[in-house]
C-alpha cells in the first residue's frame, strides 16, 4: 500500500483536477466519495483507486483495487463535502455505447445536478430500461450529480447524444414519444400507456425545446392546484414515468 502525506503530491494534485469537467473528460475518470458509492463503484468494476485515512483492516474487501494510504487533510483537500467520509474513489468512465429497452427517460438541457441525479435515481427505482441525455445537460460526473443519485448511475445505462437525432430514430422504430408540455397537451390522467415510449423532460427554465416537441406523439400536464405555477422537473418526471409504467 502506498502512502502519501502532502497534498502537494503530483498524484494527488492530479486527482484534484478531477473535481474539473475538462480534466475529467481528458482523463476519462471521476471522483467519488464515501462508503456507499466507493462500493458501488467497485461492484460495477469501474473503482480503480481508493484514497483513504482508514486503517488497512477496514478496505480489505476492496481486492484489486489500488489502494493509498494518506492522511485526512488530503481527504479534506480532495473532497467537495464540509465533513468528508474518510474514503474517495477514482473511477474510469462508465462504458454505455448503446441504450436498448422500452421504457426511455430522455433528459434535453437539465442543469441542476440535484434534479439530475433524482431524476437518474428515480429512473432506476421505476424500472426505466436507460437515459438519454442531451449534450447540454449538467456533467453527469458532477459530484453533485452522482451523490443525489446515490449511486444510481452505476446500475442504469445511458448515452450522451443528439437527442433530436435519437428521438426521430426512436420514432420510426414504433416508440412513441412523451414530452412535457402545455401546447396541445393532454392530462397525465388521461393517457393511455403505451408499451414502447421515450419521456422528454425539458430544462428547470425554459422547458423542452421546440424542435424537440415538434417529434413527440402527445404533449403532458399534470394535473395540479391553480394556486402553484410548476413542479419541479424531477417530480414532474416522477409521476409522469411513475403513472406510464404502473397505470392500466
Amino acid at each position: 500500500m502506498k502512502e502519501i502525506q502532502s497534498i502537494h503530491n503530483p498524484f494527488i494534485q492530479k486527482i484534484k483536477k478531477l473535481n474539473q469537467k475538462k480534466y475529467r473528460d481528458e482523463e476519462h475518470k471521476f471522483i467519488i466519495e464515501g462508503y456507499h458509492l466507493v462500493t458501488e463503484a467497485y461492484n460495477m468494476h469501474c473503482l480503480e483507486t481508493i484514497i483513504t485515512s482508514l486503517d488497512d483492516d477496514k478496505i480489505d474487501n476492496y481486492k484489486d483495487v489500488s489502494i493509498i494510504k494518506v492522511s485526512s487533510n488530503i481527504i479534506s483537500f480532495l473532497s467537495k463535502t464540509i465533513t468528508p467520509q474518510p474514503i474517495i474513489g477514482v473511477c474510469s468512465y462508465l462504458n454505455v455505447n448503446e441504450i436498448k429497452g422500452n421504457k426511455l427517460l430522455v433528459l434535453d438541457d437539465i442543469s441542476d445536478p440535484g434534479n439530475m441525479g433524482t431524476l437518474i435515481r428515480t429512473a432506476l427505482g421505476l424500472y426505466m430500461d436507460g437515459i438519454i441525455l442531451s449534450n447540454d445537460c449538467v456533467d453527469i460526473y458532477n459530484e453533485k450529480v452522482i451523490r443525489s443519485s446515490q449511486g444510481a448511475i452505476f446500475k442504469i445505462p445511458f448515452i450522451k447524444c443528439d437527442i433530436k437525432a435519437k428521438l426521430i430514430e426512436l420514432k420510426e422504430n414504433g416508440y412513441t414519444i412523451y414530452s412535457t408540455g402545455f401546447k396541445n397537451s393532454v392530462m397525465l390522467s388521461h393517457i393511455k400507456p403505451v408499451g414502447k415510449y421515450a419521456l422528454i423532460l425539458g430544462n428547470e427554465g425554459s422547458g423542452v425545446k421546440e424542435d424537440l416537441l415538434s417529434i413527440a406523439n402527445q404533449n403532458i400536464t399534470i394535473e395540479m392546484n391553480s394556486l402553484l405555477e410548476s413542479y419541479n422537473v424531477a417530480i414532474a418526471g416522477a409521476m409522469i414515468m411513475y403513472y406510464l409504467n404502473y397505470h392500466s
